[in-house]
């Protein structure tokens, strides 16, 4: 896809940030403020060749090539970065990050708690580089309290958080959010975390160390739950509750995911009120939708169970995108539920949203772009994901003011 042209530099030129983020919940916040212009340096471990990161060499693949330069997931969570290398078992490579943090504006990681500071850059150490850095730490669980030593992945946060407990349907076991719903959800919190302490700083000159604990933002996602239990004292799990394919408030009905016709094909309908009830029904068109007992929201919400047998009966039949194409007609809320291919390939909506990217070793690939458009200053996504120390020349000339010699005889000493 063509990338549109920046007319005014990028939302975030200028701040440069030291980056140990790995895996998604890390190094995806860190992509996006790449992608809007930030100089996100990334730093990995030569001799493990990256590998604390999981994603380094895992697939999905291009074509039938492998190695730690192929990882599609790695490429998709680190575009527009930089990339060097640096073994912090020597001093030389202390040395060398030392100067780094000092001509960064931030320090980001999501290693289990407590990793940094015996690396020997906790946040002390870190201030006493630079007084006004920013040092952004997520884990699951924090760098404090009873919790802090356990080490974390997102479909633990989400069962910790409650956040597995309160998915499902009625009389069936926790369904969950999705493999790693909060490994997402706690890069977009980080990202956000990151933005405002550089608005702080700005505003006050000061740094500061945000300690971002995922578990404690996936009880965030709560507030309906918390406020039942708290103010009413109704537990999350009682009769008919919960029910996740169905709305709780503003009650509707019908209102679920319905079969259609095919392997795994779904449509989405939400009839809001009584006027898209009388909208729906002459689509559906069978005789059960002239009986008056259907008629009114109260009374369909009481058979919610025998309505939606007979709306799937109806949809069971019938292609998911005609479903969708005769009810939006018909002025219904209603939505295909639309598989990888389709959403990306075939939606004139997403047009857009998935960007080709060039990496120097895989070649052009695409990638998941960002939802967010700036009018004035766009996110860009054109290069992809740093081989190991594909940037060691560019970051330690540039930066530091190594030489190429300089740099390849820290790479020949293990420094690099």
């Amino acid at each position: 896809m063509d990338q549109p042209m920046n007319p005014k530099p990028a939302a975030l030129a200028g701040v440069r940030i030291c980056d140990f983020c790995g895996q998604l919940a890390g190094a995806g916040a860190t992509k996006w403020l790449a992608a809007f212009g930030a100089e996100v340096i990334r730093i990995e471990d030569p001799v493990r060749q990256g590998r604390w990161d999981i994603l380094r060499g895992v697939g999905p693949y291009v074509d039938e090539r492998r190695g730690i330069e192929f990882g599609g997931g790695f490429n998709n969570h680190n575009v527009e970065k930089l990339g060097i290398t640096l073994n912090l078992r020597t001093e030389r490579g202390k040395e060398l990050l030392t100067e780094l943090i000092r001509q960064s504006d931030c320090v980001t990681e999501n290693f289990a708690a407590g990793v940094l500071e015996r690396l020997g850059f906790g946040y002390a150490r870190l201030k006493e580089i630079r007084p006004d850095i920013i040092y952004v730490s997520n884990c699951g669980f924090g760098q404090v309290g009873p919790y802090a030593a356990f080490k974390t992945w997102g479909p633990i946060v989400q069962a910790v958080s409650g956040l597995t407990f309160a998915s499902g349907l009625p009389d069936q076991p926790p369904a969950g959010w999705g493999y790693s719903y909060m490994d997402h959800t706690g890069g977009y919190y980080m990202a956000m975390a990151i933005l405002l302490a550089l608005i702080h700083r700005k505003r006050t000159g000061e740094g500061q160390w945000v300690d971002l604990a995922c578990t404690e933002a996936a009880l965030t996602l709560h507030g309906p739950a918390l406020l039942d239990w708290t103010v009413n004292g109704r537990p999350a799990r009682r009769e008919g509750q919960p029910h996740s394919n169905r709305n709780q408030w503003p009650a509707m009905a019908p209102h679920g995911i319905y079969p259609c016709a095919g392997d795994d094909e779904w449509v989405a309908i939400a009839c809001r009120d009584d006027d898209d009830w009388r909208r729906l029904a002459p689509v559906i068109a069978a005789p059960w939708t002239d009986d008056p007992a259907w008629a009114t929201l109260d009374a369909r919400l009481a058979g919610q169970d025998a309505l939606d047998e007979r709306v799937s009966a109806w949809t069971r039949g019938r292609d998911k995108f005609a479903v969708q194409k005769h009810l939006r007609e018909a002025g219904v809320p209603c939505s295909a539920v639309q598989k990888p291919g389709e959403r990306v390939d075939h939606d004139p909506d997403t047009e857009g949203l998935w960007p080709t990217v060039t990496h120097s070793a895989m070649g052009e690939v695409r990638v998941d772009g960002t939802p967010a458009r700036f009018s004035a200053t766009p996110w860009r996504m054109t290069r992809g994901a740093p081989c190991l120390g594909e940037h060691n020349e560019d970051v330690f000339g540039r930066l530091l003011g190594l030489s190429p010699g300089d740099v390849a005889a820290l790479r020949e000493e293990g420094v690099i």
